[in-house]
């Protein structure tokens, strides 16, 4: 249930909830439980540390006579009276600490019942012996005692920004939501604890900590040992899976009927003997389930009863969380979209937390850098360096200098200040914003981000109004929006000269493989067609980019396609070793000019080599080839490289085949990321000097290693495509999809970043004119005298991620970037930031646009500074986080173990939301799980990630799908690592057919499959189309056009066009969400219980995974073991 919403309609807690198929769950009364494999969870620090297998001595309890309960509990059911002799705190939850604790003394006996000596027992019903009557079970039961467990630890006082929520794992008595208030007082609503009828919470509202109402039962529970089975704790029979729990104290049972499905109300009564402070709770660890404990027999023969009158037994329900009670990243997508969808987000306000990437909103730009260039990990920065050691939040931003804009919003305009060029601050070498500061009537201005004063130009002075502000401030561009661009001066040019317009040259594989597979003659064949649709400036009637060809196998064909001549020339260079480029004039050409050519050329190329039997290719002098041609000709450019096979021929960059399993999951598994060989490294220098980007379209039947031909586009912030087992009828769509898009997008060439910010210390000299100025500027009183005066210090970009070579700490340099790259900036605290002067980050993108001018973008953005953790918390954005965390571990098992990748990531977001705990929460119960507003999602988010293939693969997932996906999602941008690691289901068979919308989505778990419908998974680079056995027969013919279930293709890739509704309508949802990704996503659709369904349920990641990752709700039991150990 999330946090923002009432609860939906759920089964009484009484009766069985739905649970995942496959995981074991509890059974009683010697009744066999269901097994599953063991799956290790070495990845989650195995066992309790220091955990007791035999009890350790404590006070229990007689049993209760046979005769009525005492008075006092005359109302409560008989079970309730039996298990009201449990004491509070019986079981651990999380791991003990080094002191071993054992249960405080106090415990009183139900009733009048004497105390019977202390009995050592099973932690599970392991009964031995003959059948047991229902009192001698009901006294063994009474004896047993598990780890006994001190109350917890109280909370730090004169804390509580927000009102406490949290997620327990029932309702306790005395303890979690039902037991820490008195008699007669109203449990806190789940919304928003203590506050009855709140409304949604914004994402700029008040700090909230968001809050799960745990499973209640709906009438008598059994004692609490119907939870699960704990650590060292099993059936008679091999070790199980542990089942799903959170971990958290029991359910207080409720009158019989109660059904918990809305906000709780008040508390039960509870019995006067019962003692608060003893919380009974579960172990919410993982690890690998244990065998049955020594010295104990085999299970009960026959299914005992409980309680005074003996009887049937009672179904229970598994003791774990339900799905529904925890978040929900559907719930909380849709209500970003309700709650900020329908108003421009205007950037104006300093510190303000954007709409999510899932929202469609529009931006108007007022000062600060759209959300679409920009996106920070949070927008309100700790002051200093301490408090954000202490949070562990990560201070970052993800930044698409080039990203593509809705057609609704206007591009960046383009400033020319003529030869004078960009004005900028003469000390940090800042570009004019919308922040800096002009003084002494506009004569100067006063840097932002170092406080420098400068002079400002004769012919850029203005006069100021009453405000401080230039009269001309709306009518400048770069003294009024955050994004912007600036033509840039000959200074900004190498070798001071003015850069050509760049070139694309095409460089086809045609060995045997490439031949035989169609490749080649459907690449021909779509380039003739392509080359019309060269990116262009704005309205230019044709394209400036010249285009060249080169062939190659074991040998390189270069060929000139003069516009003057006949026929195309081939020419071949055979020694790779020392490659050359045999020809200037006539190998890059306009295409309009050399049309006639262009188009003999590759009618020939086919068939040329239509009878080739050479397989051997090379791969280095190719690139090398193509980085000559351009330097020869002056000008930056873009290789299009399409490649089929290891490069095995003798000749620089030779590879081996490395691919070895053995290695995974061993210190040696990193080898399998790193290039074997330096060659490729030196190369893409090479390439990024000379202004060279490739982008590199593999066509593997076998291994190729990805992790070292994916080096050179890395490096120069190329792309790399992969189409594994390539066939024309099957993957022909999606390929020349890619291939249309990465040729027609919009490119810079030769490019340069910088990010700065308001950091360092500067000092202020007084100057002849300082004592006449003295001025606020950014909150800050600056008052110039003889004496110097610290006036600023703050963040500094420290670590960089993404596509792209840095010969120094600064510089990003990129020998191409395009619209759907990323460069993800890290920060650091220098000194102390101020409150009132807030942090300010400026990237500037120095680059060659398609038209061959040079051109520098600026975008800016000013983020607020805080003094209280709580204001961190509040203006986070989960998604931005989880970017840069999944591109920090991806770039950590370069040369870390993945086991200890993982558990760095699992680590730090315990502390993260330990910190919030402990500083920014209300007092509460150590057995609740509280959350911050804005990283709720956080824990499943992170799961996901932990659960990708590049951290933990499946024994499907191949080396090089491993390194694909690696070098992939260092340069996604937040929306697509949003949609990759969690995909969206949506079911297509429930919403009305004439509905126009996109139907809602659902939570991507196997629970939320219904075998009566079709369901459409996307993840940014695949689709997914599930059928259900039971879909009706009339859907399947207007879907597949075939009568039954069975008569569909599993695997099918395309749908057939029908003329009908529901055909139409899928067809257009499937275009639509194509339309949104970069990358063609291809189709494939599952049948249920198909072979296939493994790959689709693969995508269901709130799901346990068959590698043995997690389940959300696991997770989120060992998120909470983490914390309670970082606390304690």
């Amino acid at each position: 249930m999330n946090v923002n919403q009432s609860a939906p309609p759920v089964p009484p807690y009484g009766q069985p909830q739905p649970v995942y198929a496959g995981y074991h769950q509890s059974s009683y009364g010697g009744q066999p439980g269901s097994t599953a494999p063991p799956t290790p969870y070495e990845a989650y620090n195995g066992p309790i540390p220091g955990y007791q297998q035999t009890p350790p001595p404590g006070v229990s309890r007689g049993p209760p006579s046979s005769g009525a309960p005492p008075a006092s509990t005359a109302q409560a059911p008989s079970v309730q009276g039996a298990y009201g002799q449990f004491g509070q705190g019986d079981i651990q939850n999380g791991p003990s600490s080094t002191v071993q604790m054992q249960r405080l003394p106090g415990s009183q006996p139900f009733g009048s019942a004497p105390l019977a000596p202390v009995v050592s027992q099973p932690t599970v019903l392991q009964p031995y012996g003959p059948p047991p009557t229902s009192a001698q079970v009901t006294a063994q039961l009474a004896g047993m005692q598990i780890s006994g467990a001190v109350a917890p630890a109280p909370p730090p006082s004169g804390l509580g920004y927000g009102p406490p929520t949290s997620l327990a794992s029932g309702s306790f008595p005395n303890s979690g939501l039902y037991g820490s208030y008195p008699q007669g007082q109203a449990a806190p609503l789940s919304q928003t604890q203590g506050h009855s009828g709140a409304q949604p919470p914004q994402r700029s509202a008040p700090l909230q900590a968001s809050s799960f109402t745990p499973p209640a039962s709906g009438g008598p529970r059994m004692p609490s040992m119907t939870g699960p089975l704990l650590l060292g704790q099993g059936f008679g029979g091999p070790p199980v899976n542990q089942p799903n729990h959170v971990s958290s104290p029991p359910p207080q049972a409720l009158h019989p009927g109660t059904q918990m499905t809305g906000p709780p109300g008040p508390p039960p009564p509870m019995h006067s003997s019962q003692q608060p402070g003893y919380q009974l709770q579960q172990n919410g660890s993982f690890g690998p389930a244990r065998g049955p404990q020594p010295n104990y027999g085999s299970p009960y023969p026959v299914a005992p009863t409980f309680g005074s009158q003996p009887g049937p037994p009672q179904p229970l329900p598994p003791k774990r969380l339900d799905p529904d009670a925890i978040p929900s990243p559907i719930q909380v997508i849709e209500d970003d979209r309700n709650n900020r969808g329908s108003e421009p987000f205007v950037t104006g306000v300093r510190g303000q937390v954007p709409p999510l990437v899932t929202t469609n909103f529009l931006v108007k730009d007022q000062g600060s850098a759209s959300p679409r260039y920009i996106r920070c990990t949070s927008y309100n920065i700790p002051c200093t360096s301490d408090m954000a050691k202490q949070a562990q939040v990560p201070l970052a931003a993800v930044i698409k200098p080039l990203a593509r804009l809705p057609p609704e919003e206007a591009s960046p305009y383009v400033v020319d200040h003529g030869e004078s060029g960009p004005l900028r601050c003469n000390r940090c070498k800042a570009y004019m914003c919308p922040y800096m500061q002009f003084v002494e009537g506009g004569r100067r201005f006063q840097c932002c981000f170092c406080s420098c004063i400068n002079d400002v130009p004769p012919q850029y002075f203005q006069h100021l109004d009453h405000t401080g502000k230039r009269v001309d401030a709306y009518d400048r561009p770069e003294l009024s929006l955050g994004s912007y661009e600036f033509l840039a001066t000959v200074d900004y040019c190498k070798n001071n000269k003015f850069p050509s317009p760049p070139a694309f040259i095409f460089m086809i594989d045609v060995s045997y493989n490439a031949i035989r597979s169609g490749l080649v003659g459907l690449l021909c064949e779509e380039l003739k067609s392509l080359l019309d649709f060269l990116p262009r400036e704005g309205g230019a009637e044709e394209s400036a980019v010249r285009v060249g060809f080169v062939t190659y196998n074991k040998v390189l064909h270069f060929y000139n396609v003069k516009s003057s001549l006949a026929q195309p020339q081939m020419m071949v260079v055979s020694d790779v070793a020392d490659m050359f480029v045999p020809l200037l004039d006539g190998f890059l050409v306009n295409v309009n000019e050399s049309r006639a050519v262009i188009t003999s050329l590759l009618d020939q190329i086919p068939e040329m080599f239509a009878d080739t039997r050479e397989t051997e290719t090379v791969f280095a002098p190719v690139i090398q080839a193509g980085m000559e041609a351009l330097k020869a000709a002056e000008c930056a450019g873009k290789l299009f490289l399409f490649h089929t096979s290891l490069p095995i021929a003798e000749a620089p960059g030779k590879l081996k085949n490395r691919d070895d399993r053995k290695l995974i999951n061993t210190d040696k598994e990193k080898t399998l990321f790193q290039p074997q060989t330096g060659t490729y490294q030196s190369l893409a220098k090479e390439c990024v000097a000379q202004g060279c980007c490739v982008d590199l379209f593999l066509f593997p039947n076998q291994y190729v290693d990805v992790a070292t031909l994916s080096v050179v586009p890395q490096l120069t912030g190329g792309s790399v495509y992969k189409y594994t087992c390539f066939q024309v009828e099957n993957d022909q769509e999606r390929f020349l999809s890619d291939l249309r898009w990465d040729v027609q997008k919009v490119v810079g060439f030769d490019a340069v970043m910088r990010v700065r910010t308001s950091t360092g210390q500067s000092w202020l000299e007084k100057s002849r004119w300082g004592a006449k100025f003295g001025r606020e500027a950014s909150g800050t009183c600056y008052t110039f005298s003889s004496d110097p005066v610290h006036v600023v210090s703050g963040i500094r970009a420290v670590d960089f991620f993404g596509a792209f070579y840095m010969s120094n700490t600064t510089d990003v340099e990129l020998a191409g970037l395009d619209g759907d790259k990323t460069v993800t900036v890290e920060f650091k605290h220098d000194d102390r930031l101020s409150e009132e002067s807030g942090a300010l980050l400026q990237c500037a993108l120095l680059y060659t646009s398609c038209a061959g001018q040079r051109r520098l973008r600026i975008h800016n953005l000013a983020l607020n500074c805080c003094t209280q953790l709580a204001d961190l918390y509040r203006n986070c954005e989960t998604d931005t986080l989880i970017n840069y965390m999944a591109k920090f571990a991806y770039r950590g098992v370069l040369n870390s173990p993945v086991k200890t990748v993982r558990d760095t990531l699992i680590t730090q977001c315990a502390q993260i939301l330990a910190c919030y705990r402990k500083n920014c929460a209300s007092p509460s119960s150590a057995g609740q799980l509280i959350l911050p507003e804005c990283m709720k999602l956080l824990p499943v988010y992170l799961n996901c990630v932990l659960k990708s293939d590049v951290l933990q693969p499946g024994a499907e997932v191949t080396t090089d799908d491993r390194a694909y996906i690696r070098q992939l999602v260092t340069s996604m941008d937040v929306a697509e690592t949003n949609v990759f690691f969690y995909p969206r289901l949506l079911p297509l068979t429930k919403s009305p057919i004439e509905s126009t919308t996109e139907p809602l989505a659902v939570r991507a778990s196997e629970e939320r499959l219904s075998n009566g419908d079709i369901y459409l998974l996307e993840n940014g680079l695949n689709l997914f189309l599930w059928v259900g056995a039971s879909v009706q027969q009339g859907v399947v013919q207007s879907l597949f056009s075939v009568s039954s279930f069975s008569q569909i293709t599993s695997g099918l890739s395309i749908l057939p066009v029908l003329d009908n509704p529901l055909s139409k309508k899928v067809q257009g949802l499937i275009d639509s969400l194509r339309a949104r990704r970069s990358r063609y996503m291809k189709l494939i659709v599952v049948k249920q219980e198909d072979k296939l369904e493994m790959l689709f349920k693969h995508f269901l990641v709130e799901d346990k995974s068959l590698s043995g990752g997690a389940s959300y709700v696991d997770f989120l039991c060992h998120m909470h073991k983490e914390i309670r150990q970082l606390l304690s």
